[in-house]
Parts: C-alpha cells; sequence; structure tokens
C-alpha cells in the first residue's frame, strides 16, 4: 500500500516574516507540500490556478485583493480546495464576516504555531477551523439587526467547534452521528 500523497498548501501573506515563517513551519511536516507562497491577492490567484491546491492560508489583508476576496474566487476557480483565513484581528465582526464569507477556517496570527499545522489537517479532514477567542462573540448580546440567525443546535455545535473539539467528539457531546454534526456545519457554511 502506498503512503497517501501530502496535503498540498498555498500560502499568502502580505508580510515576508510571517510568510517565510509559515513555509518553514509547514514544510517540515512529512504530510503537508508547500507548492507556492504568494505576497498578495494577485499572485495568490495566479499560483491558485496553476497549482490547483488542497489548502490556501490566506492572510484577510493583503494588497490588491483581500483573503476574502480571494476566498470568493478561489471557490469558483478550485472548489475542492479549504481555505483558512489567517488574521491578526479577534473582534467578533472579523470573526462573524470570515464565518459568513464561507471559510474553512480562520487562524490567528496570536495562536501558537503547531495550531496551523493542525488546522491544515483538520480542515483536509472536513472540520471547520475556528480559534477558542470565537467564544467571546459567540457569547455577547445579540446585535441590535441580527443578520445571521443560527439554530440552538448549530450554536452548540459551533460552540463546541470554537472550543477546539473535533466532529466525532462534538457528536458525541450532542448525543448525535457525526453526520448529524456534519450536516449542522453545513446549515452554518450557508447561513
Amino acid at each position: 500500500m502506498s503512503e497517501p500523497a501530502p496535503i498540498s498548501v498555498i500560502l499568502a501573506d502580505n508580510h515576508a516574516l510571517v510568510l517565510e515563517g509559515l513555509r518553514s513551519l509547514i514544510s517540515a511536516e512529512e504530510d503537508i507540500h508547500v507548492l507556492a507562497t504568494a505576497s498578495d491577492g494577485e499572485r495568490l490567484l495566479d499560483a491558485v490556478k496553476r497549482f490547483n491546491p488542497d489548502v490556501v492560508i490566506t492572510d484577510l489583508q493583503m494588497e490588491y485583493l483581500d483573503g476574502l476576496g480571494c476566498l470568493t474566487q478561489i471557490r469558483q476557480l478550485c472548489p475542492q480546495t479549504r481555505v483558512l483565513i489567517l488574521t491578526a484581528y479577534t473582534d467578533g465582526q472579523t470573526m462573524q464576516s470570515v464565518l459568513r464569507s464561507g471559510a474553512d477556517g480562520l487562524l490567528l496570527k496570536t495562536d501558537p504555531p503547531e495550531q496551523a499545522i493542525q488546522a491544515v489537517r483538520q480542515v483536509m479532514a472536513g472540520q471547520l477551523v475556528f480559534p477558542a477567542a470565537a467564544r467571546r462573540w459567540l457569547h455577547q448580546a445579540p446585535a441590535p439587526t441580527p443578520t445571521v440567525t443560527l439554530s440552538e443546535r448549530e450554536l452548540e455545535v459551533l460552540e463546541l467547534l470554537a472550543a477546539g473539539h473535533t466532529n466525532a467528539q462534538i457528536g458525541k457531546k450532542l448525543h448525535v452521528s457525526v453526520n448529524t454534526v456534519k450536516f449542522h456545519l453545513q446549515n452554518i457554511y450557508q447561513t
């Protein structure tokens, strides 16, 4: 039996130090291969077209086209590519906009570096990756005119996900199947 192909990744950040740090960290993993790096949105989209990666990790704020703008175009170019948004912003508005955009996850630049590696593997396993900091905005009073309406069960799933639980752990805690957890996550995406 042959080894599974490594997870192919493209990295994008407008800060050379962050980009090089991520590249070095991820390149050290045997099961993940960095195909290319990009310092702005245009270069990222060029690399995605050329390499068709499994995962893209992109900074939220970049020149020419930001991370969410890139996400929209990546979904059209390569719908199967998972996209992780990288940001230094931990405010609820940023987290909500990333979740609403249909990103596969959010990485905070303040998180431990190993979290990026874990996140790549998690999104490849079909999990939504959201940092523990997301719990802050989950518990805040609702905005005067909420734009996203999640069911009570969807909020429970999202809260457990933000706490770092896997789909299987969430299913066990909520006494539902993993497929039911995935169904709730799909509904959250489409909201």
